[in-house]
């Protein structure tokens, strides 16, 4: 009696992938460091004219809060790009291997 020839191992692939929440996650950094984009050259115009201190702090929050007023959608749709390219080319970890 032979030996049965033994089957090439297939690599185990995980049953569970968060996709979604690696998603959702995307989008809250991209969003995140878009807004952080947008509003960055009003924030540097008040670290070089408002000397620093409690002052500077109140001045810098209110220009960010002017400066995001007009641009949340937008920032929301780079961000929603961002991870929709980063996906479909396939760079953002965890949502690299595909069906």
């Amino acid at each position: 009696m032979s030996d049965p020839v033994p089957r090439p191992r297939m690599p185990r692939t995980p049953s569970f992938t968060p996709r979604f929440t690696l998603v959702i996650l995307y989008l809250f950094v991209f969003f995140m460091a878009t807004s952080l984009l947008l509003i960055l050259p009003d924030l540097m115009d008040v670290l070089a004219e408002v000397p620093t201190g409690p002052e500077q702090q109140r001045v810098a929050e209110e220009r960010a809060r002017a400066a995001m007023s007009g641009r949340l959608l937008p920032a929301f749709f780079l961000a929603v790009v961002g991870v929709g390219l980063g996906t479909y080319y396939r760079v953002l970890p965890g949502l690299r291997s595909g069906p």
